[in-house]
């Protein structure tokens, strides 16, 4: 915290008095030539949507971004703090942040004018100049703009027209400040409208005061294009006023969609350190957003936010962790079998559509894993052919073979080393894991052969039954009517 100084330290200093657009922009170029990350955080926006905020933010617009839910509009709003300088000075008791080198509320006026070269000035750090308002229904003018507060004038013993009378609300407080107003189509119209004059002049009118107000305010509006078009609109003068809208989208590779998760799901580095995931089961989990983004059941429109597969993370490893605290173990690694576990996390998060409805979203989220299981299945083995010729074996034949004498039950609370005996039982499948992947680690070489049995049943070679806690693979049964003729 820098210790307050009088006006004429500051100006003795030599400090520049400058403008939000030109401290942000400032900021901005020295990043670029540093060659410095510019927004922290953000992956797969490097080549889209990142080079049109350098150009809005040097062409001084107010930014509208425009998505659907969980592509981190509200993540880049916030990361433009980082672009002010870390300490602003203001007239000490300012309500709105004034400037003592442009003061623009009476009382910093007059406090200049009294106090002259030892008016005492205060440091606002960046991180309190970031103001953010989720913009409902209910949201009214007197909440963004301000009022007069009849308290206020009582108390002071001042008429209503007298400017000290009034209540500033959000807006005029986050003069020379960043500014969020999310799900703006959210906003009633008419409150929209109030906006006109502050993003085009700069300036706020209150109940009809006389009174221009030229704030200085970097605007970021967040807006979701199904909102837009359907619930909600923005007003077309204020759209007009608006510099740059910018478009955000999710992640293109499974790759970037795994970054994104591993910073954002909240996993403590303990828990790291007991369950292991094989990175298999990471590609796995990203599928399933991929797969809902396509699937003709789930409203496309709505989109399927990225907080889907990092709520689906964190129900993942809890699953594990669980196991071992059941277990009374001291490592465990993620289990095909665990992915029952994010079903919650893929119901809560999509939207479906009438068909999608009429089948039931735990179905639906059953099926997107099944789909993501086998789109997964398909990079890393050969495709299981949907008819086989007689006499011609595939490299799964055996595998499917074993099953007509046996079973395999796999329970995903049996301990790690209880688990590893019973999928070794099956040594076609052994084989055949050593035959493709002999150089992978034992835990990946377990859940390699856990997704061959999977999507051995989901191919219908095998039939799988789920009871409770436990999973049992099996022959489709035609081996044995077989037999029974014979």
């Amino acid at each position: 915290m820098k210790k307050e100084i009088t006006f004429k330290e500051l100006r003795d200093s030599g400090y520049l008095d400058k403008s939000i657009n030109e401290e942000i922009q400032a900021n901005l170029i020295l990043r670029i030539q540093l060659k410095k990350t510019i927004f922290e955080g953000l992956w797969g926006y490097e080549d889209t949507v990142v080079p049109q905020l350098k150009k809005a933010i040097l062409a001084g617009h107010h930014i509208n971004l425009l998505g659907l839910r969980g592509q981190a509009k509200t993540k880049i709003a916030r990361s433009m703090v980082d672009l002010l300088d870390e300490y602003m000075p203001i007239v000490k008791g300012s309500e709105i942040n004034d400037s003592p080198f442009n003061p623009i509320s009476k009382f910093a006026r007059d406090f200049i004018e009294e106090k002259g070269d030892e008016t005492p000035i205060v440091w606002v750090h960046r991180s309190n100049r970031f103001f953010e308002k989720l913009a409902t229904p209910d949201v009214n003018v007197s909440d963004l703009i301000g009022d007069i507060d009849p308290i206020k004038a009582a108390t002071l013993k001042l008429p209503y027209s007298d400017e000290r009378v009034l209540h500033y609300g959000m807006i005029p407080r986050a003069n020379r400040s960043i500014f969020v107003l999310n799900e703006l189509p959210d906003l009633q119209a008419r409150i929209q409208v109030s906006l006109f004059n502050i993003l085009q002049e700069g300036d706020v009118q209150i109940r009809g005061f006389q009174l221009r107000i030229p704030l200085d305010i970097q605007f970021v509006f967040t807006a979701n294009p199904e909102d837009y078009t359907n619930r909600g609109s923005i007003v077309t003068p204020l759209k007009d006023r608006i510099g740059s809208q910018i478009f955000t989208h999710y992640p293109k590779t499974i790759e970037l969609a795994k970054a994104i998760t591993e910073q954002e799901a909240r996993i403590t580095p303990s828990d790291k350190a007991l369950v292991l995931v094989p990175n298999l089961a990471k590609d796995i989990l990203e599928q399933v957003a991929f797969e809902a983004r396509s699937s003709e059941y789930v409203d496309a429109k709505s989109g399927v936010s990225a907080r889907m597969t990092i709520s689906a993370m964190e129900n993942l490893v809890a699953a594990a962790k669980l196991r071992l605290i059941e277990t009374d173990s001291e490592q465990t690694s993620v289990r095909l079998v665990d992915f029952t576990s994010i079903i919650p996390s893929i119901t809560g998060k999509i939207e479906l559509v009438y068909e999608g409805e009429q089948e039931g979203a735990d179905e639906i989220a059953r099926m997107l894993i099944d789909n993501a299981i086998m789109a997964q299945f398909e990079k890393v083995f050969p495709r299981i052919p949907k008819l086989e010729k007689e006499g011609v074996s595939t490299p799964f034949t055996e595998t499917i073979e074993w099953f007509n004498d046996n079973l395999l039950q796999l329970n995903y609370t049996d301990e790690d080393n209880e688990f590893k005996i019973n999928l070794l039982m099956v040594t076609p499948l052994v084989e055949l894991i050593e035959e493709y992947y002999p150089e992978i680690s034992e835990q990946d070489k377990l859940f390699y052969m856990e997704l061959v049995l999977w999507c051995l049943t989901i191919s219908n070679k095998l039939d799988k039954s789920e009871n409770d806690q436990v999973f049992t693979f099996d022959s489709l049964g035609l081996g044995t009517q077989f037999l029974g003729h014979n």
